[in-house]
């Protein structure tokens, strides 16, 4: 089992992260000007702070400038810097995860190329197209597909050969990090029915356009927030790939699976961050508030719902660096030290279920104020109830586990 004392390294790094989000991130994000509107910028400035504490290339090995951070190592890193700002947490790690799927995917020609691109700018992050696997088998709400689309789960992206390269065409809807990319790693379907092929396109590519005008929630057309991150819609129009920059298929066949698995799991940690917030702004005021002869606290009601706040947190933080360190380390299942349950969707969708009501809890101690837009308590609400409804936690999510109780597939 993962080892529950951090090592020198981490707790260095992780009290670092915590002290630069208490003093510039938090007051920063939890603005009361900021609060009011529902579409939030991302910040920029505080996003290229971060990057330049060594966040974006966390993962890569030491070799490569970067400090061989294992998933349970991101997941501790990305719950500091959540508890300040969401949207922070979801650009570096989706900047993380990919800048390491990247390194091991590509060839020595292909990092020598873009890695010092990445090493050379601290607004250089990373994105991903790919097409949702899931929609196919008919358990995933959100199918970036097109409405006439002859095939459910078929890929919006297609490559077409030209000589020795491809040529790119295709619209990618709901892309993480597109509006702060600077590379691309895109899937996409060859023509003429040989399979798929994965290649690096440069932010900057002729042909590659980014939107980040997505349509609003909700039918008055106020902008409410339904995602987290940067997210924009990507569209490919005659983008010209040379063949050296055209990752090999068995690369391509591992990373994108294993990309998925350790997304959940960031996820998961980014949650706790979120609810953890929440968590000490409602103790901080329980303990400031006074009514009844004493502080709000001391009254048993309050004190029932902070005690179960802090019980799901930690039972949320136990699950889902469990489930960290068993995707680090495989062999665990294999080995029947753990069993063989999906634990990426596991910690997702417990830490999503359970986190959204203690969020919940943690507003209803401030009283109405917990419903005030200038207050900081209704944005972490909203946060999580996002997290909880996001593409990879829909209702359909536990089958995964259900498969693997029963012994079943769906098709």
């Amino acid at each position: 089992m993962y080892d529950l004392y951090l090592t020198p390294e981490q707790l260095e790094f992780r009290d670092a992260i915590r002290d630069f989000v208490e003093r510039e991130v938090k007051p920063a994000a939890t603005d009361p000007k900021r609060l009011e509107p529902f579409e939030k910028p991302l910040m920029t400035g505080l996003l290229d702070q971060l990057a330049q504490m060594g966040l974006r290339g966390l993962s890569l090995p030491e070799e490569a400038g970067g400090a061989g951070a294992d998933l349970l190592t991101r997941c501790v890193l990305l719950e500091e810097i959540a508890a300040g700002d969401v949207d922070l947490a979801m650009v570096l790690g989706e900047t993380a995860l990919l800048a390491r799927a990247a390194y091991d995917a590509m060839n020595d020609g292909q990092r020598a190329r873009w890695l010092p691109q990445f090493e050379g700018g601290d607004r250089f992050h990373l994105a991903l197209i790919a097409c949702d696997e899931a929609a196919g088998r008919n358990w995933s709400y959100y199918q970036a597909v097109p409405g006439d689309a002859e095939t459910v789960g078929e890929p919006e992206v297609v490559a077409v050969r030209d000589g020795t390269g491809w040529v790119i065409n295709g619209l990618a809807p709901f892309v993480s990090n597109a509006p702060v990319a600077g590379l691309y790693m895109v899937q996409a379907r060859a023509e003429g029915g040989s399979g798929m092929v994965t290649v690096l396109i440069p932010g900057d590519a002729k042909g590659l356009e980014v939107d980040e005008g997505l349509p609003a929630f909700g039918g008055g057309g106020e902008r409410a927030r339904w995602h987290h991150g940067a997210v924009a819609s990507v569209s490919l129009n005659g983008c010209r790939v040379d063949a050296g920059d055209v990752i090999a298929a068995d690369a391509a066949h591992r990373m994108l699976p294993s990309v998925a698995a350790q997304r959940m799991v960031q996820t998961a940690a980014v949650n706790i961050g979120v609810a953890r917030a929440a968590y000490e702004a409602a103790v901080d005021y329980a303990k400031m508030r006074w009514q009844g002869g004493r502080h709000i606290v001391e009254h048993q009601a309050i004190g029932m719902k902070l005690a179960d706040v802090a019980i799901q947190l930690e039972a949320a933080r136990a699950l889902t660096r469990k489930a960290a360190w068993i995707t680090d380390h495989p062999d665990a299942v294999g080995e029947r030290h753990v069993s063989d349950l999906p634990w990426p969707v596991v910690a997702r969708t417990f830490t999503a279920q359970s986190l959204h009501r203690a969020t919940l809890e943690a507003a209803e101690c401030f009283g109405a104020m917990g419903v005030m837009r200038d207050m900081p308590l209704q944005k972490y609400v909203h946060d999580t109830l996002v997290l909880q409804h996001s593409v990879d936690c829909d209702l359909a999510a536990p089958l995964a586990v259900a498969e693997a109780v029963a012994g079943y597939e769906r098709n």
